[in-house]
């Protein structure tokens, strides 16, 4: 079974172990007439057994819709909230006093000097402080009052580059109010594609940060001849004397401060329609230079409508920490969840977020130990990370302790597989695991990219909490799938949200057809009020993308192939753009061998490469420093960190390591990466190699590996 084969190894004697599962058997005997009686797990057993979605018809190719909305899909989250400032003014009127964005304070900053001479900033921050939903709101309004002041007419576009923090939902809940259309661009983006995205959508106004400014904006500003304004969320700049003639930087501040002085007495604000463009988000896409996708208001509506339905008891109990970037569909998304049913929102960010973070200093606090978080929305990149750090400590482990670990971790796994719990193990074994993120953590939302089995049951069983993936993407305004909280199996990403329905459309090219047996197969396309408008300034894109049926109905086409499970749950088996076919005529799925691959210790990220022209796989990996180094010094070989990844011989020992890996995976032989090129560099999006979250940009890679490529596909190779 998969759970056997996810199990660790440990090196008990046997007898010692008989002894021991003969006490657990015991401990489960004794235990479990009270726990099924008390815990409620007979309903959380029925309902993950439970068929979870149907489709509509009985044509190959129907849609499937979730039980809960067969004959008519949600569209609103509260009746006559149809707009995003509707949603607001609600949450606001029924909230009003209650805690709403949290930001730390920081109480000191200071340079660290490493070994080898570079300097590291290090923070100590404070408590959270907190705005109620009043609080927002008054900053909302004049800062949206404040904007029409200096010029900015409904329907217009305005830009935010900004990291996340209250500011940016400060800022983009006053445009949803004044109707002014949204503009994000990622705070990563290389400068090309700022200067693409600002000067596409003829932005006169962008909203960012000092730090972004001073780094990345000062260097393009020049080449938006239209840009006016430039606000900064967080005071003023100390120079600006390099600014071209024309354009004038003020605070946020000193914007909400002209807002709150303005007459609006007489000038009724032009609110927004339900149809009208709320966002214009630009994807920082796999390929080529992003598009913006252009999500009104109904879209958001509708997608936040269904994703609240799969987070059970959502409330003002709830605290949800938001470090991910805010110009992507996942975080944004995530958090008009919260802000529309009273949770509160901490802000973090990559660098503070833990306590072991890069930014906080030895000894304090990172954030999820302060604020305690309920919620968590992560990418995989994230998840793997931490599971490979836990997964180091457990080896560094004394004997004893590993083997206790290991046989807490496979007794829980084979109870989560039977639907069970383990309130003891979860106390007394994985408590300090737990606390890694704070120790309260009720659901983590996982999205973004597809999230490795193995990874999926690590979270569960040592952050004792569901791991809700789920699949959208921008062009569906994030919403898709999400597993339910009691469904425990792995792979998959649950069911239709209650706000779309998902059909499969037969791709003959790759042999995947909707009349497939087990299970129909295909090409996944989503409908749904969530289905975004379309590209901005990019009809031939549009066309080919989106669909409208017979009814009026919407459909995405998504370039991922899926599969349909028999209680209507979705997997993600390929991608349309993944998928090469080799000179002999195999397809070689691209992701599948990394999906087979990335979570060896020895791997910290991967990527295939195939060629239509030749025979085999190549790859390229980014190795985990530790790892190698140890491997390099088991095989007596000496060197720096640039040598090791430069050295043939090196190349070989890994390609042993992953074809290990390969054939235990069950990949075929034309899958098994031939030959490799180890990367000492990492991949970030600062780099321009991988997205936001973390996805591998092919074309980028293909581009910067170009000298390797054709030393690997060498014209003495045959």
């Amino acid at each position: 079974s998969q759970a056997a084969k996810m199990k660790l190894k440990h090196n008990i004697n046997p007898v010692l172990l008989q002894f021991i599962n003969f006490i657990v058997l015991v401990y489960s005997l004794v235990t479990y007439i009270p726990w099924y009686i008390l815990s409620g797990s007979k309903q959380a057993i029925a309902k993950a057994k439970q068929v979870k979605a149907r489709p509509v018809n009985n044509k190959p190719g129907g849609a499937y819709r979730s039980v809960n909305s067969l004959h008519c899909l949600a569209s609103v989250l509260y009746p006559g909230c149809d707009t995003l400032d509707k949603v607001f003014k609600y949450a606001k009127t029924k909230y009003k006093d209650k805690k709403l964005l949290g930001t730390r304070e920081i109480l000191k900053e200071e340079d660290e000097i490493q070994p080898s001479g570079k300097v590291f900033k290090k923070v100590i921050l404070g408590k959270y402080t907190w705005l109620s939903y009043e609080d927002v709101y008054i900053k909302a309004v004049n800062f949206g009052n404040g904007l029409a002041v200096l010029g900015q007419q409904p329907k217009t576009n305005i830009a935010i580059f900004c990291e996340t923090r209250a500011e940016w939902m400060i800022a983009a809940q006053a445009c949803f109010m004044c109707n002014y259309q949204l503009v994000t661009l990622y705070a990563t983006l290389g400068g090309p594609a700022i200067v693409h995205g600002l000067n596409e959508t003829e932005v006169t106004t962008i909203i960012t940060s000092k730090e972004l400014m001073q780094t990345k904006l000062k260097e393009i500003v020049s080449q938006v001849p239209l840009l006016r304004h430039i606000i900064t969320v967080d005071g003023k700049p100390t120079t600006w004397s390099e600014f071209p003639k024309g354009v004038i930087v003020h605070t946020m501040a000193s914007v909400q401060a002209m807002g709150a002085k303005a007459d609006t007495g007489n000038k009724q604000p032009s609110r927004p329609v339900p149809s009208d463009i709320a966002v214009i988000m630009y994807t920082s896409g796999s390929t080529g230079i992003p598009k913006g996708v252009m999500i009104s208001h109904c879209n958001i509506i509708a997608g936040i409508t269904g994703m609240a339905e799969r987070i059970p008891n959502l409330g003002e109990k709830d605290i949800y920490i938001g470090y991910l970037p805010l110009a992507h569909v996942l975080e944004l998304s995530a958090e008009l969840v919260c802000l529309s049913h009273g949770c509160r929102i901490g802000y973090s960010s990559p660098q503070t977020l833990a306590d072991q973070s890069s930014k906080i200093k030895k000894g304090s606090k990172g954030d999820v130990t302060t604020l305690k978080p309920t919620l968590m929305a992560a990418v995989p990149e994230i998840m793997d990370r931490i599971y490979k750090n836990v997964m180091n400590k457990v080896n560094e482990m004394t004997s004893f302790q590993r083997n206790l670990f290991i046989l807490a971790y496979n007794y829980k796994m084979e109870q989560i597989s039977k639907g069970y719990t383990t309130p003891l193990c979860d106390s007394l074994i994985f408590r300090k695991v737990r606390m890694l993120l704070g120790g309260k953590i009720r659901v983590l939302l996982c999205g973004g990219a597809p999230l490795s089995a193995a990874t999926q049951r690590f979270m569960n069983i040592c952050f004792c909490c569901p791991v809700g993936q789920g699949y959208g993407l921008t062009e569906s305004a994030g919403a898709g799938t999400i597993t339910e909280v009691w469904d425990y199996t792995t792979g998959r990403v649950g069911a239709p949200l209650v706000c779309c329905e998902i059909k499969l459309m037969n791709w003959e090219e790759g042999g995947y057809y909707n009349t497939d047996k087990p299970y129909p197969r295909g090409e996944i396309l989503i409908g749904g009020q969530n289905v975004t408008v379309g590209y901005y300034k990019n009809e031939a894109r549009t066309k080919k993308d989106f669909t409208v049926d017979e009814n009026g109905q919407r459909w995405l086409h998504t370039g991922d192939i899926g599969e349909f499970h028999h209680d209507g749950c979705l997997k993600i088996i390929d991608r349309k753009k993944d998928l090469v076919k080799l000179q002999a005529g195999e397809y070689v799925s691209l992701g599948k061998v990394e999906a087979a691959l990335k979570n060896l210790p020895l791997v910290d990220n991967i990527c295939a490469y195939a060629s239509s022209f030749h025979s085999y796989v190549i790859g390229f990996v980014v190795p985990n420093q530790k790892e190698l180094a140890e491997l390099a010094r088991k095989k007596g070989f000496k060197g720096t960190w640039e040598e090791i990844c430069n050295s043939p011989e090196m190349e070989k020992e890994v390609l042993k390591v992953l074809a290990e890996a390969a054939v235990a995976a069950n990949l075929e032989k034309f899958e098994i990466p031939v030959k490799i090129r180890l990367s000492p560099d990492p991949w970030t999006p600062e780099t321009g190699l991988v997205t936001d979250a973390f996805k591998l940009k092919r074309k980028e890679l293909t581009a910067f590996y170009q000298p390797d490529i054709e030393r690997m596909y060498g014209t003495n190779v045959k």
